[in-house]
């Protein structure tokens, strides 16, 4: 069906609209859950009258007019707004809109009821009425730019509609946007579709299911008749032989389009559209070669449905400007010459030659393929070319038929060879007889007929080729996958429309412009990469004959069958339509008599998104289904629910316009707020009114009430104005309240001072939190704590032991925890004394995690771990002032970074008992003692810079937090936030010794504070245990940030506790692996340790060699390894010993190094030195040795060789050498590394292209190039290769690019693919 002049919208200019200002209106949709992240835009004059705004915007939602409010939205509290007057006549200017700015408004319910949807007028015939349709608006605009595409989600209401076009889109069942744009072209054209159409399907003969030609029968009747607004592509797929997985890969339109007439031609044979597809689409092309001595010509004919035009020339930076530039360079002959010379038959050698192309016949329907897909060598991947080639709306293919070569001296007759699209002869006969073939009419293919006249080329007409362009497939995304749509323009009328799967749009000339591709300015051979990725990808032109230009055929015109085809497709559209109105007007009917009596249940109305009770239905049992829902739809913006009650109870009514209130008593001297019980009201009762209603509900006095409205989170409203409406103070569909009605003088303070308010924001802001603690917690903080205190702290010990409980919740007594704090400090500081006079002044090593604590204050000794040690310096510390200024002189900015470790940083504290017994007043400083400057230059950078720069970033990549804020106060104690622990009975499985905390905590605490509480049911100090928040699939993370609040926390979350030392600000863990190069897995994971900012790569490899001994059973001296960058699996730069953390290596949280044996001594002395890997092929062997490093000091390639050299004994000029690739340690199987590697590349330093090796770890293959490759037999070929193959796949290397497989495209002609059992 062809859309007519009456359908066509034309939009209404309006009188001097250029001086007139605009309102941009944008209105967002609240009624819904559905559409509350939807935005309609409106563009309006200004003089335009308010009722024109609620009719546009209705007509744009599909709502009816007068059913909702629009109220604004510009950030204004729109409960103190009155609705904007839909039925007014003000202006928009006058009604405060503001021109040239952004008018927010929201569109919300009308008195306490949801918008109505405007029906559909289903028995309405014109097409003109199924263009409405419920839901945003597809975008319709330019299809020449990637921000046009148009969604691929649907859903089944917005189908039912037939397009403004008049014509009716594809669905994209998945991904079959490529042959949704094939199949509108093909129907589109309209010699294809009538030839179509009198194809006559029988039935006896073939099934219908299977039948190619019957299935696009039937869809492009669906095309022509149908009222939908697309239609499914799936009977057609499945005559393919597809099944659903097929619709999921995409392919090649133009791969489709030949597929698809082969099997056309296959399905049609021994019919009347046997030789369609060549009278339509087939042209002929000689492929020739001939001799530049004699002239003596060798030929080929050869057919084409389509011509693949380049973007770019091979090896050339420049694209083709345009699709005219591109055929001639198609056509033009290459020169034969030097190796490439043609052996002359008549010369009896070989001769220079001229090798071409010439076309012969151009078909009826002219394809032309532009070849945007192209493989980069340089990067071993599939790009596309975006690069602009213009094409014209008229194409003139006389100047490219048969395009004549230089005429030989010689003038020999033609030699025959006897075949049929083969032969040779001069060039001068070849050019008189030849180009008279058969099936010759004017260079057009029209039919295989060798009695046909003969017209010699001379006798063209110069206008007898023109060809107009009429269908473009555009394909927008990348090589690895994108989409297609076709603009095609209609024969019928002349316009251009966008066919984009489901959606029909009319465009102009100027959007088929801006598929061309490319982009302003020249940015040389990488153009493509930053032009739109949205360009034409296949051209149909149609040749301009008004003998042959047929028109699309009228009904009357149809052949009989067809007539029958469309009626009974009509039939059954009716039929599915008549289903899906009976569908919709049945509501199912539950049997309930056995459940429950039919008069304790009714069924009400519900608004999920608002959880909202809208009404109930007294009185209306008799009334039909669709008047009480608000007509018959396909969906609802509501549930209906049923609503049960005892034999002894009363059913409340629920009358429309009523807002349901959910009411909660707030307790002030228990403190606690009781579940919610539910009220009705009228947004237009009063406050007084209301209180009144609340207090027969909940039997508390009216006049001492307070009425505390929660209209969002933590959005607190005290009403205290009785008088005032509900619908003013916010009320909305559903609410909740606080009510609160004591004798207390509460009331009398300000409400944000009150201790209603208090006690609101704290149930607002805690978070029930589920804590698994550590096996055998090594005892209750409080006992040091109240020891602590009775030792010359003046503060309360009862107030600090009467928040904290034990396991079972019971308060342990003063006097208990003294008796028990008393023994344990006797023998600690006993101890203390005893290892001060020995004067420990070995150094102590460092462990990341301690497991099996007895007490935070645990035994002494010269081996201890690196937890122990930093308890015995805090022990030794009395001085809490001077640990306050050495915290200070560290830096106190916060960092992001840190991911997987703890920090903390409690030295000293006013309820610490880490000073309690000091042996002395020495100040501690930070580890090692370092400062907090930190240098972020790579070592190649400082070598050739030979300076250093220093700026101050140790807070930023610290990643640590202090506990505490300059005054020296804990930040947990700042501001006091809730915090109520109680034992909880887990369930089965948790593991013995386990214990579970269920934790009540206000979320804007920090985790510092948070860790403090925590203390005494963990039984060590919050420096000491690590906290990780338990994710879904308990994934654990370790939560870092103690400035940080609860606040990412939400109900019931979990959380796992850990004992080991957390990190101090400037420190970090670092897992350390070692580097075993010539090892089948060369990364073996060795322990986790922490280093610090400041430290020097020697100190670190000092605190290392006990841990590496002790854990991994390493014994190592410090001259003996190396520690090296580590990225993913390759090894980076050597760390020298005399490197700094911060200052000359850059360290972050979650940090990862190897750890290297030497061999000898450490050769590597020097920043400006290169280590690389090197490892020498053998051909004649088959085999590679292992690796061996060589230190360079400069990036010269001669000084590799002569390393190279050292090691091997090769001659100088015999060593060929070529940079591993992938991951370390670059294997390759040893069938490949002879000839897939750049070997011996032209450069003379390491650091330029193709090499790029400017740090330290490059792998480096080289050979003899003077050695023979080993000649394999077909056994031990096939032996090498199975061996390789199970060597590389055990290293993990065999892959390093593995994109996902594309499946050949293919048709089934008997309608179902054979299974390959030798295929993937």
């Amino acid at each position: 069906m062809v859309p007519g002049e009456e359908n066509q919208l034309v939009p209404k200019e309006i009188e001097n609209a250029a001086e007139e200002p605009r309102v941009l209106c944008i209105i967002q949709d609240t009624t819904n859950s559905k559409t509350v992240n939807e935005r309609i835009t409106l563009n309006l004059p200004a003089s335009t009258p308010l009722r024109r705004l609620f009719e546009d915007v209705a007509n744009k939602v599909g709502y009816i007019n007068g059913t909702f409010d629009l109220v604004w939205g510009n950030g204004i509290n729109t409960a103190d707004m009155a609705p904007l007057d839909h039925t007014s006549d003000k202006s928009l200017l006058d009604a405060n809109f503001e021109p040239g700015k952004k008018n927010f408004l929201h569109l919300t319910d009308k008195d306490g009821e949801q918008p109505q949807i405007l029906l559909e007028d289903s028995s309405a015939g014109d097409d003109s009425v199924h263009d409405k349709f419920i839901g945003p608006l597809p975008r319709e605009g330019s299809v020449g730019s990637t921000s046009d595409y148009v969604s691929q989600s649907y859903s089944y209401s917005s189908i039912l509609n037939k397009s403004e076009t008049g014509y009716v889109g594809l669905v994209n069942q998945a991904m079959t946007c490529y042959l949704n744009s094939l199949l509108q072209t093909l129907f589109m054209t309209p010699e294809f579709r009538n030839a179509l159409y009198k194809w006559e399907f029988e039935e006896s003969e073939e099934d219908p299911v299977t039948s190619i030609p019957y299935q696009l029968q039937r869809l492009f009747v669906l095309l022509q008749t149908s009222k939908k607004r697309a239609i499914e592509t799936t009977d057609v797929t499945r005559s393919f032989g597809w099944d659903s997985s097929e619709a999921w890969q995409q392919h090649d339109v133009q791969e489709l389009c030949r597929v698809m007439f082969d099997a056309l031609e296959q399905k049609w044979k021994q019919t009347e559209q046997a030789d369609l597809i060549n009278e339509l689409y087939q042209g002929k092309l000689k492929d020739y070669v001939r001799c530049l001595e004699c002239g003596y010509e060798g030929w080929r004919i050869d057919t084409y449905l389509d011509i693949p035009l380049v973007i770019r020339p091979y090896g050339s930076s420049q694209a083709f400007a345009s699709v005219e530039e591109a055929l001639h360079a198609f056509i033009q002959p290459e020169i034969l010459d030097g190796p490439n010379q043609y052996f002359c038959e008549r010369c009896k050698k070989k001769c220079d030659a001229r090798k071409g192309l010439r076309f012969l016949h151009f078909p009826y329907l002219l394809t032309l393929q532009l070849k945007r897909f192209d493989f980069d060598y340089t990067t071993m991947h599939r790009i596309k070319l975006n690069d602009r080639m213009t094409f014209p709306e008229e194409l003139d293919m006389s100047t490219f038929i048969d395009v004549e070569d230089e005429k030989s001296p010689q003038t020999e007759s033609c030699t025959d060879s006897g075949a049929e699209n083969e032969g040779s002869c001069h060039s001068d006969q070849m050019s008189n007889d030849f180009s008279n073939d058969d099936g010759v009419d004017e260079g057009i293919c029209l039919e295989n007929n060798s009695g046909t006249e003969k017209i010699p080329k001379p006798g063209l007409e110069k206008n007898s080729l023109i060809y107009e362009l009429f269908s473009v497939m555009v394909h927008s995304g990348s090589a690895a996958g994108g989409h297609y749509y076709a603009c095609i323009k209609s024969f019928s009328d002349e316009q251009w429309y966008s066919f984009n799967d489901q959606h029909v749009s009319r465009i102009t000339q100027e959007d088929i412009k801006k598929t061309h591709g490319g982009s302003s300015g020249s940015r040389g051979y990488y153009s493509s990469a930053f032009a739109s990725s949205t360009n034409a990808y296949m051209l149909i032109y149609r040749l301009k004959d008004p003998a042959r230009n047929a028109k699309f055929l009228e009904v009357d015109e149809y052949p009989e069958h067809i007539k029958n085809l469309v009626q009974r497709e009509r039939e059954l559209e009716e039929q599915e339509k008549r289903q899906r109105e009976i569908e919709r007007n049945t509501c199912k009917m539950m049997d309930l008599e056995e459940v429950i009596p039919m008069d304790c249940c009714r069924l009400v109305k519900y608004d999920e998104f608002h959880d909202y009770l809208e009404r109930s239905y007294e009185g209306e049992e008799d009334t039909p289904m669709g008047l009480l829902l608000g007509g018959v739809k396909s969906t609802y913006m509501f549930d209906l629910l049923l609503e049960t009650r005892r034999p002894d109870q009363v059913f409340q009514s629920y009358k429309p316009g009523e807002v349901m209130v959910k009411v909660h008593v707030v307790d002030l001297k228990a403190e606690s707020v009781a579940a919610p019980i539910t009220v009705r009201a009228y947004l237009n009762q009063t406050v007084t009114e209301f209180k009144q209603l609340i207090s027969k509900a909940i039997h508390l006095p009216a006049e001492t009430m307070r009425i505390v409205l929660e209209r969002c989170y933590n959005d607190l409203r005290l009403l205290t104005v009785p008088s005032k409406p509900l619908k003013a103070e916010g009320f909305f569909r559903s609410n909740k309240v606080f009510v609160e009605s004591s004798e207390t003088l509460d009331y009398q303070l300000a409400f944000t001072d009150s201790h209603l308010w208090k006690l609101l924001d704290r149930h607002a802001n805690t978070i029930r939190l589920f804590v698994l603690l550590p096996e055998q917690s090594p005892g209750s903080y409080c006992k040091r704590t109240a020891y602590q205190k009775a030792g010359g702290d003046s503060g309360n010990v009862d107030d600090d032991c009467e928040r904290v409980k034990g396991p079972a919740g019971s308060l342990k007594s003063v006097e208990a925890i003294l008796e028990e704090s008393t023994e344990k400090l006797k023998s600690l500081s006993l101890q203390q004394q005893q290892e001060g006079d020995n004067g420990d002044s070995s150094k102590s090593t460092e462990t990341s995690d301690f497991e099996n604590i007895e007490s935070p204050l645990n035994e002494r000794d010269s081996s201890a771990s690196v937890g122990n040690r930093e308890l015995e310096q805090h022990m030794q510390t009395s001085d809490p002032e001077n640990f306050q200024s050495e915290e200070r002189s560290d830096s106190d900015v916060n960092n992001d970074r840190s991911t997987s470790s703890v920090d903390s940083d409690i030295l000293s504290s006013s309820h610490s008992s880490d000073t309690l017994c000091n042996a002395d007043n020495a100040q501690i400083p930070l580890a090692n003692g370092l400062d907090s400057h930190s240098i972020t230059s790579s070592r190649r950078t400082k070598a050739n810079e030979g300076k250093k720069e220093t700026w101050d970033t140790a807070e930023e990549d610290s990643g640590t937090d202090s506990e505490y804020d300059e005054s020296g106060k804990s930040r947990g104690e700042i501001q006091y936030m809730y915090f109520k622990a109680e034992p909880y009975a887990a369930d089965e499985g948790s593991g013995e010794g386990h214990k579970w905390l269920m934790v009540h905590v206000d979320k804007r605490i920090t985790l510092a504070a948070f860790k403090q509480h925590l203390e005494p049911f963990v039984g060590v100090l919050s420096s000491h245990f690590k906290v990780f928040r338990v994710y879904a699939s308990n994934q654990e993370f370790e939560s870092v940030r103690l400035n940080e609040t609860l606040s990412s926390f939400s109900d019931d979350n979990k959380i796992t506790i850990r004992l080991g030392r957390a990190l101090k600000k400037g420190e970090y863990r670092v897992k350390v692996y070692q580097l075993l190069v010539n090892e089948q897995e060369p990364c073996k994971f060795l322990l986790d340790a922490v280093f610090a900012k400041g430290m020097t790569v020697r100190q670190s490899k000092e605190e290392l060699i006990p841990q590496l001994r002790e854990q991994c059973g390493l014994e190592l001296s410090i001259d003996r390894f190396r520690l090296r960058k580590k990225t993913w699996k390759n090894p980076g730069t050597v760390f020298l010993d005399y490197h700094i953390y911060e200052e000359d290596i850059n360290i972050s949280s979650n940090w990862e190094v190897f750890l290297e044996v030497l061999d000898g001594v450490e050769k590597m002395k020097s920043m400006s030195q290169l280590a690389v890997l090197s490892r020498r092929w053998r051909p004649s062997e088959m085999k590679l040795d292992p690796f061996q490093e060589v230190v360079l000091e400069s990036s010269s390639v001669d000084e590799l060789r002569e390393k190279l050299y050292e090691i091997s004994g090769i001659p100088l000029e015999d060593i060929e050498f070529a940079k591993g690739r992938g991951t370390f340690p670059c294997d390759i199987s040893v069938l490949d590394i002879h000839q897939d590697l750049d070997w011996n590349p032209r450069v003379s330093t390491l650091n330029v292209w193709p090499l790029y090796i400017c740090d330290d770890g490059a792998v480096i293959f080289y050979r003899d190039r003077t050695e023979e490759l080993m000649e394999l037999t077909d056994e031990q070929r096939n032996e090498l290769m199975k061996k390789e193959s199970s060597r590389l796949q055990k290293t993990g290397h065999r892959v390093t690019y593995s994109p996902r497989k594309e499946k050949a495209l293919k048709i089934y002609l008997d309608g179902a693919p054979n299974k390959d059992l030798t295929q993937d």
